[in-house]
């Protein structure tokens, strides 16, 4: 699922940045230093602390580690799909995922790291780069190959057929995804689902204070709602493939950091779409305190 949408991602869109600078400026403090941090304190305050006394010992490192990976890496394909649906600018989308795509390379792998040693979670740095290697530089190296050649040799025209072919690919992808990923925790989900309960817990109010922090900084800043609704919607969103596949790549498949992120992505697409729902019902008050 991944290459087809980074097909659309043209990094040469990073000198676009300077055209969107208050809403880049925006959505890249919350991504990288506002939503890790504060998932952590969510995950320590919620998974280490007040439920503790509810959930299995042995098991609430490993939700905790689940949690921080989701938040480390911010969505780089679904975000294409909330951005239309909010009518979000499409050039700030586009050089907004490709700065993402561009820091993820070299901020993932020392961010959960420090991130886990705060929690005093042990990380292999080998498995972490590995993981950056994998999921997310050789991906966008093909895409962009792939994008050069195409537009190389059939133009523009050659890209969106590839992408209308694609399309269909994708989502399927995304379908076999998750039915694997739901195949392998099916059981643990519906054994515990009081554990899975508090797990939403903390990830809800992630989503929910990163995108409201987001837009509201947005529009103190004057930013255009069609620039500001993506903005918070790529603020809030998790790249839930990197997240599960480091998880599993670190602590297993059957850890406690892996079912944290398959909670994860049972929430992220109905959390989104209210979050998508709330950007569009208030746009006539973002767009009066705009205006004032």
């Amino acid at each position: 699922m991944v290459i087809p949408m980074l097909l659309k991602v043209d990094l040469a869109a990073l000198g676009q940045v300077k055209s969107h600078w208050r809403g880049i400026m925006t959505t890249v403090g919350i991504n990288w230093l506002v939503k890790p941090f504060s998932m952590a304190l969510l995950g320590w305050l919620f998974i280490g602390v007040v439920f503790r006394p509810y959930l299995p010992a042995p098991m609430i490192d490993g939700y905790i580690s689940g949690l921080i990976l989701l938040a480390a890496a911010p969505c780089t394909a679904m975000v294409f799909v909330w951005s239309n649906l909010v009518e979000g600018e499409p050039h700030f989308t586009l050089s907004q995922v490709a700065l993402n795509d561009a820091i993820m390379i070299v901020a993932f792998a020392p961010l959960v790291a420090l991130l886990l040693g705060i929690s005093a979670i042990t990380v292999p740095w080998d498995t972490l780069i590995l993981s950056v290697v994998l999921y997310i530089l050789i991906p966008v190296v093909l895409a962009q190959l792939w994008r050069r050649g195409l537009l190389g040799n059939g133009g523009q025209a050659a890209l969106d057929r590839t992408l209308r072919t694609l399309a269909p690919m994708s989502q399927s992808a995304l379908l076999l995804t998750l039915v694997l990923l739901f195949g392998l925790q099916g059981a643990q989900i519906m054994r515990q689902p009081l554990v899975i309960a508090m797990l939403v817990v903390p990830i809800l109010i992630q989503v929910y204070f990163n995108a409201g922090l987001a837009y509201v900084l947005n529009r103190q800043l004057g930013v255009a709602w069609c620039v500001a609704g993506p903005s918070a919607l790529i603020g809030a969103s998790n790249f839930f493939e990197l997240a599960v596949a480091t998880a599993i790549a670190l602590f297993g498949f059957q850890s406690g950091a892996a079912l944290s992120t398959v909670v994860g992505v049972l929430v992220e697409v109905p959390v989104m779409l209210s979050v998508v729902a709330i950007v569009r019902w208030s746009r006539g008050w973002y767009e009066r305190g705009q205006a004032a």
